[in-house]
C-alpha cells in the first residue's frame, strides 16, 4: 500500500545571515507550496540486490535508480545510469545506515520500492509548462531537466530531503507517526544530516526545521554535531557508521530553539518572485569574509538582532491583541489597510505605537543589510531590489518589505493586511515598476511534515 508526506517550503522573515550563528534567533514562516513523496514498495524473495528508484516526473531525465548492497558489512549505493543527484542519494544513504541491521541479523529479503516526488508550482519558475492532473492534485510540467529550471528561493532541496527522509523511514519502520514529537525530532534530525552533506556544507538548519515542523522561531544547532559525524565512506564497516549515526540523531545535544509562531490574523505574508535567481553560497561566502575583516560588524549584527527581535515581538504582540481584544484588533487593521507604512509611521495615535515598533524594526533591517551590501559586496538588497520594495511600502496596507532569508535578486517578501490584498494586486497590475514581479499564490502554513492520501495523487 502506497503512503504519501508533504513538507512545506519557506520565507527567513527575519534572521538572514545570523542565523548562521547559534547566538542568534530567526522567524521562520513556512509556506503552503510543499514538496510531496508517494511510496510504495515491497520485500522480493531471491533478489540480488534492494533497489529504490525515485521519480520526479515533472521534469525532464527525472529519474534515479539506485542499486543498494548492504551485504559483506558495508553499503554500496550505485544509480544505475550515472545520474548524479546529492540530495536524493544522501537521503537515502542515510536512513538505511539508520534502519540498518548488525551483520548477523540481515534482512533476508530485498526490496523494490518506488519513490515519486511532486513539487507544487511555486517552488519553479512556471513559464513553458504543462498542467497535468494526478488524482486530486495538479502540478506542473516542465521540459527541460530540474537544475536547467529557475527556483524562487522556497527551500525545495529541503522539503526534498525531508519528505523523502519521512517516506523511506516510513517503509523500513511502518508504526512511524508524525503526532509523535519523538518522531518528528528523528525526521528532523535524520534530514539534517543528509541535507548537509548533499550540500558539502553544514548550514544553518532553519529550512529543514521549516520543512519538518512548520512556522517558528529558529536558533541552530552546533555545525560541531554533524562535522564530527565520520563520513560513511571513512568507516570500515556499515555497523561502524550505523551506530554513530544512531547515537548522533538519537541524542539530546542538538539543543536547537524551535517554537511554533504565526503571523498576526488578518495579516498575510506574500511572496512575489521576480524571475531572477542567486548564488546563495557565494553572497554567504562575501558576507562571512566581510564580517571577519569589518570591526564594525558585531555592531552591525547585533543591531540587525535587536531589529529582528522588535519585529517577531511586535507580531506576537498583535496576535495577543487579536486574542484578547478581537473587535478593536480588527477596526485598528481596517484603519490601517487603507494607509501606506510612510502614512502609518507619521501618525502620532497611541493605538499606532505597535505598528511604529514593527514599521520601524523593518526599516532598521533594511538599513544594516544595505550597509552588508554596500561593505562585502554580497548583494542581499541590491539598488534593483531597493527600489521595489521601497514601491511597496508606499501602497496601502504593505506594513513591512523586505528581501528574504540570504537576500538578492530571489524574490521579494511582504507583511501585507488581508482586507489591502485586492487593492494591492489592481495598483500592481498595470504598474510598470512591477512588471518583473509575479505575485505568488501562497499562504502560511502552520504543519511540517504530514501525511497524505496516496489515492489524492492517484496512487
Amino acid at each position: 500500500m502506497a503512503r504519501s508526506f508533504s513538507a512545506p517550503g519557506k520565507a527567513l522573515l527575519a534572521g538572514g545571515y545570523l542565523v548562521l550563528d547559534k547566538q542568534f534567533k530567526s522567524y521562520v514562516v513556512a509556506l503552503s507550496a510543499r514538496m510531496h513523496a508517494v511510496i510504495s514498495g515491497t520485500e522480493v524473495d531471491g533478489l540480488e540486490h534492494t533497489v529504490i528508484t525515485i521519480k520526479s516526473p515533472q521534469f525532464a531525465q527525472g529519474e534515479w535508480r539506485y542499486s543498494i548492497n548492504d551485504d559483506n558489512g558495508g553499503l554500496d549505493i550505485v544509480e544505475a545510469n550515472g545520474r548524479v543527484n546529492p540530495f536524493a542519494q544522501l537521503s537515502v544513504q542515510t536512513v538505511l545506515a539508520y534502519v540498518a541491521s548488525s551483520p548477523n541479523q540481515q534482512r533476508k529479503s530485498k526490496s523494490e520500492i518506488e519513490i515519486t516526488i511532486y513539487s507544487d508550482s511555486s517552488y519553479h519558475t512556471v513559464e513553458n509548462t504543462v498542467k497535468k492532473t494526478h488524482g486530486a492534485k495538479v502540478f506542473h510540467y516542465h521540459s527541460d531537466e530540474i537544475t536547467k529550471i529557475a527556483k524562487t528561493g522556497l527551500g525545495s532541496s529541503a522539503g526534498l530531503v525531508t519528505v523523502l527522509t519521512t517516506a523511506l523511514l516510513s517503509y523500513y519502520e511502518p508504526s512511524v507517526d508524525l503526532e509523535d514529537p519523538k518522531t518528528l525530532q528523528l525526521i528532523h534530525n535524520l534530514a539534517q544530516v543528509a541535507h548537509c552533506q548533499a550540500q558539502g556544507k553544514i548550514g544553518s538548519g532553519f529550512d529543514v526545521a521549516a520543512a519538518t515542523f512548520g512556522s517558528i522561531t529558529y536558533r541552530r544547532f552546533d555545525p560541531k554535531l554533524i562535522s564530527e559525524l565520520k563520513p560513511l565512506a571513512e568507516c570500515s564497516t556499515l555497523e561502524e557508521y550505523h551506530n554513530s549515526l544512531k547515537s548522533l540523531v538519537e541524542s539530546r545535544d542538538w539543543d536547537i530553539h524551535m517554537v511554533p509562531v504565526a503571523l498576526p490574523h488578518g495579516v498575510k505574508l506574500l511572496m512575489g518572485d521576480i524571475r531572477g535567481g542567486s548564488n546563495t553560497p557565494k553572497l554567504v561566502s562575501k558576507v562571512l569574509k566581510w564580517r571577519e575583516t569589518d570591526p564594525r560588524s558585531a555592531s552591525v549584527y547585533e543591531g540587525i538582532d535587536r531589529a529582528n527581535m522588535t519585529l517577531v515581538d511586535c507580531l506576537s504582540s498583535l496576535n495577543t491583541m487579536f486574542r484578547e481584544h478581537p473587535e478593536s484588533y480588527k477596526a485598528l487593521l481596517h484603519e490601517l489597510s487603507s494607509l501606506n507604512s510612510h502614512e502609518i509611521a507619521g501618525l502620532n495615535k497611541p493605538s499606532f505605537s505597535l505598528l511604529h515598533r514593527l514599521i520601524g524594526s523593518n526599516s532598521t533591517i533594511r538599513h544594516n543589510m544595505r550597509y552588508i551590501t554596500r561593505e562585502s559586496g554580497a548583494e542581499i538588497e541590491p539598488q534593483q531590489q531597493t527600489a521595489l520594495l521601497d514601491s511597496c511600502l508606499q501602497i496601502p496596507g504593505v506594513l513591512a518589505a523586505v528581501v528574504p532569508g540570504a537576500g538578492g535578486y530571489d524574490a521579494i517578501c511582504l507583511l501585507v493586511i488581508e482586507e489591502s490584498l485586492d487593492a494591492f494586486y489592481r495598483l500592481t497590475r498595470n504598474d510598470p515598476k512591477f512588471s518583473n514581479v509575479t505575485w505568488m499564490d501562497l499562504r502560511e502554513e502552520a504543519r511540517g511534515i504530514v501525511e497524505e492520501d496516496a489515492l489524492d495523487y492517484g496512487h
